[in-house]
This record gives structure tokens, C-alpha cells and sequence, in this order.
């Protein structure tokens, strides 16, 4: 595989290979058992010997564990008493069981990660330790996230990543998200599918898919309250509530908040709440009902030049403030999932419908109403047939969608004419099944497909200006396979080939003064066939993740015309991705001043990534890097931890090189390394609190930027990094 690399691109490769493998190799060194991690301990074994051991022993051989975030010294305060578990809502120890049966890239970072040690306001507070994963505030709670070079064209929300709660997908049917309905203090746990390792939620684009899983009534400590304020204006309370009686059990969080902003014309204000109802007909048959509401009310600063952004980083852009851009969002969003559970087949079903007020005065006032809905069906069989153990999971989902869309004249923030009215419907099935045969004990052949149907139809209502009306109808068959070795008992390796499809959302169109007309029903579905290996592993003071993918893509969704600043996203013709995914932690060193069984350890947690996303043999720009994402990406932390629950130690975030802002390769960001330290104390029992300092330099840079098919110097394109900020919060829980 490494024979085919594109042109340019090989030596810096291997350099960055090599020395990722010279980082992560001494970990293992310091593999010795310690007690306790921030989830459950796990006896991990290879699958039951085919040939050898019963259906029931094989349905209850315990499986191995894949890499997870340690963020804090391990719980040593009792729990409150257990009470039977949800069938509908898998315990983090269960989704890790059942993540890790991925031969890929996969992450699950729990809410102690990131929760209590951190202010934990945008998805990037989640997500900053997961390889691969590049995720930059710009403003409130607005994130430019891309995951293996997604949705890099994607100059607003949310492009090449699917977005799921509950298992249930909060994306648009067109195929948008926005993390502006994301609450990060929600959630137990997060779910990571890179690329087409989240076929086993349906999902099938370059990116992959995210699932933000909500507790239930029957999780410990489901009652708490917490406060948390800080830098620009920032402050929030949350609360959360629950339990179980019974067959009945429930649970509901509700945060709000309020910031100032970093930046001038960033103020912003937030109130969200989540919450479901559980009830178990028998052990197992359980069905629950969800409910997720925002309202959301957020100022846009924008995008500025490159001289602006360091220079005087919190100046927003005077357009902005003059038409007094905002992007503002009411939510209602109500599911329902239902599990049965069989003797080797698990079966999980459910509805779900969304009702999303978009009112977004920018260039133009957009006042966008969405209803989506849908349903899914999803199989899990692992049995034994002939003596090997078999796993085939199948699923059936339906998303479907109407945007009542409508755009007027922005007066300063206040409407004016209408400019132009149409509905836009959007149906999408997709049907998906994945076989894993061991045919080793402990090696497991992959195979699996899915098939999706979309369409995508405009009745355009507002005909001054012409009829902008089409359909256009997608059938797209993306087959995958892959091995699984379960090396030892905490240690896989893995290696796939898949197919990915990603159908054109209706952001995805070429029109207006000095650009090509090209209709929305011009526009190609993205596909790529992605090669991927790697190897992960979890043990008591030391794990490790090395992944190495290349995506070869046809007709990638990419800015080749702009004009006035704006990027209209058409189809470039050939591109590739590829890069190193790696991620390790160790407890360097121990017994420091707490010996015995519970000894205090120094803690070193480094993510990195590296990017190698271009053109290739393009008519225009030849060679030439993707815009939009650092080539190198480094996150990495060294926390001292005492086991009363007492954590410190400094962090750091380094780009060494800068990126391209625009697809000619002219204009790009600064390279920059910015330092931060946090304190707290958190046993895993009732009371937890912390303080945090980031960017402690006040180091002015760019946290992301906007892309251009040709760029100059003042091209406003650039979002700022915050500048120094001090944040601490405070956490009951019982």
C-alpha cells in the first residue's frame, strides 16, 4: 500500500510514521497492572476456540476492549447501590464491548474524560484526544470539525459527518449538522465511527458518523447539579435528574448559558434539555422514549483577513456587525427506540421526528423551517454455526425530510423582501448488512454493504427570477471487508477496504455573478474507496492507537469557484486522502510520593494526526494540498495524579506548520503552539470540581479557516483562536 503514495507525499509520510512509532513504542514499557481506569476493570479473553465450547459459552466469552481516553485518577468513593441495567441504553463498559467488533477506527470517550475536568462547551472539548479528528471552535458553540479531511469545503455547519443521539440521527435529511444543538454536559458517552467503520449505524460518508449517547434513570449518580463560569462572560448551570421504579425509569438534564464572546458581535445565549422514559416489559423487552428541545440565540463575528485575525484577533468583520449576522435555532426533536432480545438475536426499533426553526439573517435573512423524520430497524445474530462463532448485524433506515425555505433582504438584522421561497424534500433508505466469521479463534473475516436511495427535489415557489425547480434521484451500493486479530487478550490489530457515498446536501450548488451555473441537480455524489490498517490496545498503564488510511476519491465535493468571498461547493474529479491516525497514554512514572496498592502516577496523554489530502492530476491545480486542515496535528497533555483524587499538570496544542487557506495553494495560517494547565479534584465519588487555564500566552492565531478555490492577502477567511481564559466549575452529584 505504502508503494502507491501520490507523488509529494511519500517522504513526509514515512517521516511522520517513524516518528510516531519512535513515540509510541517506549509505552509499552510501562504496561504494568495498576488497579482501576476511568471505566469498569475488564477481564479481556479471545473468542471461545471454535469446535471446542458450547453456543452458551461462545454467546458469553467476554471480548476485548478497544483504546478509550483516561482523563482522571480511577473512582475510589462508593457508587450508589446498582439497580438492574437498561436494555435500550448500553452501559459505557457494554458500547466498548460492542465498538471494538469494528476493524477500524473507531474511539468511545466517556463523560468523566472530559466532563468534570474540563468547561466542556463545545465538541471540541469532547473530542480533542481522538486521533484523526480535527475539531476548532470559531465562534459560541460553533465548530469547524472534519474528520479524515470531510466536509473541508464546507465553509458553514456541518458536511461528511452524520450525526446520531441515542442511535437516533439528528442530522438534517439533506445531510447537514449543527453542534449548536450538541450540549456536551449531556451525555455518558460519545461514540467515534471513522469513515465506513460506521456502517453499524447505517451511516456511510467519508467522515464517519458521531453518536452522543444520553444516560437512563438506571445509571449511578443520575442526580447532579453543576456551575461553571469563566473568561468572556461565560457562565452556565446544569442539572440533571432521575431514576427507576420498577419496570419504570427515567431520566432528563437541562443546562443554560451565557457568554460574551471572545470576539466583538459574539455574544451568545443557550438553554438545552434532554431526557427519556424507559419501561422493561421483561428483562428482555424494553422500550424508551426520548425528547431533546434547544433554543438557541448566537451571534456570528465572521470570518476576517489573515492580518486581522493576528493582529487584532477579537475585531469582527464590519459586514457582520452592520448587518447584525446571528444564526438563531429552536429545536423539538422526539423518538422512540424499542429492544428485544432473543437467544442469539438482539432486535432494536424505533420512530423519530424533528422540528427545527432555522432563522439565520447573514448575507440574507434565511428563515428555514425543517421537519425530518424517520424510522429504523436493526439485527444483531451471534451464534455458532458449524462450531465458529458468526456475528451479522442488519439494519433497514429512513430518513426523510422538508425544508420550507425561505430567504429575504437582511436590513441591518430585520427582514426585508422576499428574495426566494421554494420547498425542498429530501427521502433517503438505506439498507445495510455485516457478517463477522471467525474462522480463527481469535481472527474474524468482515464483510458487509450497504445500499442507499435519496433523492433530493425543489419546487421552487419564487419564479422573478426563474424556475429554479429539479429532482435528482442517487442508488448507490458502497460493499466493504475487512480482518479483525485479537492479538492478546487488550491488544487488536485490524486492516479494511470500503466504500463510501455522500449525496450533495442543497448547500451544494454553483451560482451568481461571475460563477458558473451549475444547478443543484448537477452535482455528483461523492465516492471513495478507503484502505485502512492499524493496530489499538487498552492495558491497566499504557494504551495506544496507530491507524493508517488512504481514501482515493472521485468527484470530492470541493470549492473550484468563488466569487465576492463565497465558495459554492461543485465536483473536483480526482482527490486522495490519506494519513496516520495515533494516539497513546502511559503512566510514566509511579510510586512518586503515594506507594502500596494505590500509588499516584504522572500521566502522558498524546494525540497526533497527519494529514496528506490533495488533488490529483486536476486540469487546474495540478497537485497541488486540500485547503482547510493542518498537515500535522498534536494534542497532548502531562497530568499528575494522586489516588484521593487530586489531578494537575500543563497541556499543549501545536500546529508545526501552517495550511492552506485556498484550493491554488497562495494563501495560508501560521503555524502556532499554545499552553494551557488545569487542576481539579475528582475521585469518581459525590463532589468534583476544577480550574483550568488555556492558551496561558496569549498567543493570537488561527483556530480555522474558511477555503477559496484562489485567495489574497485579504481575503476574509480566517477565525481566531480565543486568547488567554481562565475557567473553573464546581459538581454535586448523588
Amino acid at each position: 500500500m505504502f508503494n502507491h503514495l501520490t507523488r509529494g507525499g511519500g517522504s513526509a509520510l514515512y517521516g511522520a510514521l517513524a516518528a510516531t512509532v519512535a513515540v509510541l513504542l517506549p509505552y509499552d514499557v510501562f504496561a504494568q497492572s495498576v488497579p482501576g481506569t476511568a471505566l469498569p476493570p475488564v477481564m479481556i479473553t479471545a473468542p471461545t476456540p471454535h469446535r471446542l465450547q458450547s453456543r452458551q459459552a461462545v454467546r458469553s466469552a467476554p471480548r476485548p476492549v478497544p483504546v478509550a481516553r483516561q482523563a482522571r485518577v480511577p473512582s475510589q468513593a462508593a457508587a450508589p447501590a446498582a439497580v438492574p441495567g437498561s436494555l435500550t441504553v448500553a452501559t459505557a463498559q457494554q458500547a466498548l464491548q460492542e465498538i471494538q467488533q469494528t476493524p477500524g477506527g473507531v474511539a468511545l470517550v466517556t463523560a468523566d474524560a472530559y466532563r468534570n475536568s474540563t468547561v466542556s462547551n463545545t465538541i471540541k472539548d469532547v473530542l480533542d484526544y481522538v486521533p484523526g479528528v480535527f475539531a476548532q471552535p470559531k465562534w459560541g458553540d460553533d465548530t469547524r470539525l472534519s474528520i479524515r479531511g470531510s466536509g473541508l469545503s464546507r465553509n458553514f455547519h456541518l458536511r461528511g459527518v452524520q450525526l446520531y443521539m441515542d442511535g437516533i440521527p439528528i442530522s438534517t435529511a439533506d445531510g447537514y449538522g449543527d453542534f449548536q444543538e450538541i450540549d456536551p454536559t449531556a451525555y455518558k458517552y460519545v461514540e467515534v465511527f471513522k469513515g465506513g467503520n460506521a456502517l453499524r449505524l447505517g451511516a456511510n460518508s467519508l467522515g464517519g458518523a458521531i453518536n452522543f449517547v444520553t444516560p437512563s434513570g438506571r445509571d449511578p449518580f443520575i442526580n447532579g447539579v453543576s456551575v461553571d463560569a469563566g473568561a468572556f462572560g461565560f457562565r452556565r448551570l446544569q442539572a440533571n435528574t432521575g431514576g427507576s421504579n420498577g419496570p419504570w425509569d427515567g431520566f432528563v438534564t437541562a443546562s443554560t448559558q451565557r457568554s460574551d464572546g471572545f470576539r466583538d458581535h459574539s455574544s451568545g445565549q443557550s438553554t438545552r434539555l434532554s431526557g427519556n422514559i424507559g419501561y422493561q416489559f421483561s428483562p428482555d423487552f424494553e422500550t424508551r422514549f426520548y425528547l431533546n428541545a434547544n433554543h438557541v440565540r448566537q451571534r456570528i463575528p465572521g470570518a476576517v483577513s489573515k492580518f486581522s485575525a493576528l493582529t487584532s484577533p477579537q475585531t469582527a468583520y464590519v459586514n457582520n456587525v452592520a448587518g447584525d449576522w446571528q444564526r438563531n435555532i429552536d429545536t423539538v426533536r422526539i423518538g422512540n427506540k424499542t429492544t428485544m432480545r432473543f437467544d442469539d438475536t438482539t432486535v432494536e426499533f424505533g420512530l423519530f421526528g424533528t422540528d427545527r426553526h432555522l432563522m439565520h439573517p447573514i448575507f440574507q435573512w434565511l428563515d428555514y423551517h425543517y421537519k425530518d423524520y424517520g424510522a429504523f430497524v436493526r439485527a444483531v445474530d451471534d451464534r455458532v454455526i458449524g462450531g465458529y462463532r458468526n456475528r451479522l448485524v442488519a439494519g433497514v433506515n429512513v430518513l426523510n425530510g422538508r425544508i420550507d425555505n425561505q430567504q429575504f433582504a437582511n436590513l441591518a438584522g430585520q427582514k426585508g423582501a422576499l428574495l426566494s421561497s421554494s420547498i425542498d424534500r429530501s427521502r433517503n433508505t438505506s439498507v445495510y448488512i455485516e457478517d463477522s466469521f471467525y474462522f480463527l479463534p481469535n481472527v474474524a473475516a468482515i464483510a458487509g454493504t450497504q445500499f442507499l436511495y435519496a433523492t433530493r427535489d425543489r419546487q421552487d415557489r419564487f419564479l422573478s427570477d426563474g424556475d429554479q425547480s429539479g429532482r435528482t434521484e442517487f442508488s448507490l451500493w458502497s460493499p466493504k471487508g475487512g480482518l479483525l486479530w485479537q492479538i492478546d487478550p487488550t491488544w487488536q490489530a485490524f486492516a479494511n477496504v470500503s466504500r463510501s457515498a455522500e449525496v450533495p446536501s442543497y448547500g451544494e450548488s454553483a451560482n451568481g455573478p461571475g460563477i458558473p451555473n451549475i444547478p443543484f441537480t448537477s452535482i455528483r455524489p461523492q465516492r471513495a474507496t478507503t484502505y485502512e490498517i492499524g493496530t489499538r490496545a487498552r492495558r491497566p498503564d499504557a494504551t495506544w492507537e496507530l491507524t493508517y488510511y488512504r481514501a482515493q476519491i472521485e468527484n470530492e465535493l470541493l470549492c473550484l469557484f468563488s466569487a465576492f468571498g463565497n465558495c459554492n461547493v461543485t465536483n473536483a474529479d480526482r482527490t486522495m486522502h490519506q494519513g496516520i491516525e495515533a494516539g497513546a497514554g502511559a503512566a510514566i512514572f509511579r510510586n512518586l510520593f503515594e506507594r502500596g496498592d494505590r500509588p499516584d502516577r504522572l500521566w502522558l496523554n498524546v494525540a497526533y494526526t497527519f494529514n496528506d489530502f490533495r488533488f490529483v492530476n486536476d486540469p487546474v491545480f495540478g497537485n497541488n494540498l486540500l485547503p482547510g486542515a493542518p498537515r500535522h496535528y498534536v494534542r497532548g497533555e502531562l497530568l499528575y495524579k494522586h489516588p484521593n483524587g487530586f489531578y494537575a499538570g500543563p497541556n499543549i496544542e501545536w500546529v508545526p506548520q501552517g495550511y492552506y487557506a485556498d484550493s491554488a495553494n497562495t494563501l495560508s495560517t501560521d503555524a502556532y503552539a499554545i499552553y494551557g494547565m488545569k487542576a481539579g479534584f475528582d475521585d469518581g465519588g459525590r463532589y468534583s470540581g476544577y480550574i483550568e487555564a488555556r492558551n496561558i500566552g496569549n498567543k493570537a492565531y488561527i483556530a480555522s479557516a474558511s477555503i477559496l478555490d484562489r485567495a489574497n492577502a485579504n481575503s476574509p477567511l480566517f477565525e481566531p483562536g480565543f486568547g488567554r481564559a481562565v475557567y473553573a466549575g464546581f459538581k454535586v452529584r448523588w
